[in-house]
């Protein structure tokens, strides 16, 4: 994920200013929250590294591309298994800052019974359907894709069971629960690392248009309309939280400060940052989803909705933190994909 540039830091310096502000509590709306029915995707080829990792390539309708997925297989395929779907963050895997390289997910899940889906594609795309085509960022129609043309090939080509969860961190921490919203029942489990669940109130919109417009190069108007439009709360999870009562969730934030991994000798992957960008703007990123997290976490207890929630006491938006919480998300995930 392209985390550790000056427009980021603007970002979430930009946020930060706006934190002392109140947030309002909105209604859910239903502008924006159903996608029509699309053809269904296909399956384009398969290129199999290894007999437990694939590169599984399937065509969206929607997009009119093939979209590639780096595919972890169970350690027992006798019988069919449930899938995890866990998505990068704003770099979209496609700049080396992706869960393969930067974790040790491939041997984390060596002696697990499920697959691992992890799809490259989707910068600054927030994972979402866009209503129009952008000049910069191209046809984003992730939503779609994701809960609707990508499940059934993937079932048929893997042997999966059917029983789904999903993961995200940073851009997609928010995007994973917005999609549990806008396709109930796709997903049993969902699990969210230093995101921002929050798009409707000044806070969120202003974090979502400097990621669009000011890294990206887009303009949200192309994404869900103008900030006023009722697609910008049909897809926030603050908002509608109370649509993921019943599902398995693990919400996990650091504080910002620096911690372990964020020392001299501390072992981080061979694409980390300069560690003095990890500590400052790491850190600013991190204090900003911080504030999101805990609001969201409000609001499930406001509601009675249960959650697993780790706070870490330091902690930057970084690399180390995520693989320790996708480590401690995992009862969690296990649960929702009925492996406990």
């Amino acid at each position: 994920m392209r985390l550790f540039t000056a427009g980021v830091a603007t970002v979430a310096a930009a946020l930060l200013l706006g934190l002392p502000g109140p947030v309002a509590t909105a209604e859910p709306a239903d502008g924006g929250a159903v996608v029509a029915p699309s053809a269904s995707g296909s399956l384009d080829r398969i290129e199999k590294i290894d007999d437990r990792r694939w590169n599984v390539f399937v065509y969206s309708p929607s997009m009119n591309e093939v979209v590639e997925l780096q595919v972890l297989r169970p350690a027992d395929t006798s019988v069919p298994r449930p899938t995890l779907y866990l998505l990068n963050g704003a770099g979209a895997g496609e700049d080396g800052a992706n869960w393969i390289r930067q974790t040790d997910i491939v041997d984390f899940f060596a002696d697990k019974n499920a697959n691992v889906v992890i799809p490259v594609g989707g910068y600054i795309s927030y994972y979402t359907d866009w209503r129009n085509d952008d000049p910069v960022l191209g046809r984003n129609k992730w939503q779609t894709f994701l809960t609707e043309e990508l499940p059934p090939v993937l079932d048929t080509a893997l042997g999966a069971n059917g029983v789904n969860a999903i993961g995200g961190l940073s851009m997609s921490a928010g995007s994973v629960i917005d999609l549990a919203v806008q396709a109930p029942g796709l997903y049993r489990g969902v699990a969210s690392y230093s995101g921002c669940a929050m798009t409707s109130d000044p806070i969120g919109q202003n974090l979502v248009r400097l990621v669009v417009e000011v890294v990206g190069g887009g303009n949200t108007e192309n994404m869900w309309g103008p900030t006023d439009d009722p697609a910008w709360t049909a897809h926030d999870p603050y908002v509608n939280a109370d649509k993921l009562r019943g599902l398995e969730l693990y919400i996990s934030n650091a504080s910002g400060l620096p911690g372990p991994y964020e020392t001299l000798d501390a072992v981080r992957p061979a694409a980390a940052p300069p560690l003095p960008d990890q500590i400052v703007i790491g850190g600013v990123i991190e204090a900003a989803t911080n504030y999101c997290t805990h609001r969201l976490v409000d609001r499930l207890d406001t509601l009675g909705i249960p959650a697993t929630v780790n706070f870490r006491d330091t902690g930057t938006h970084s690399w180390g933190y995520w693989q320790d919480a996708l480590h401690e998300s995992w009862p969690v995930l296990a649960r929702a994909l009925e492996l406990t």
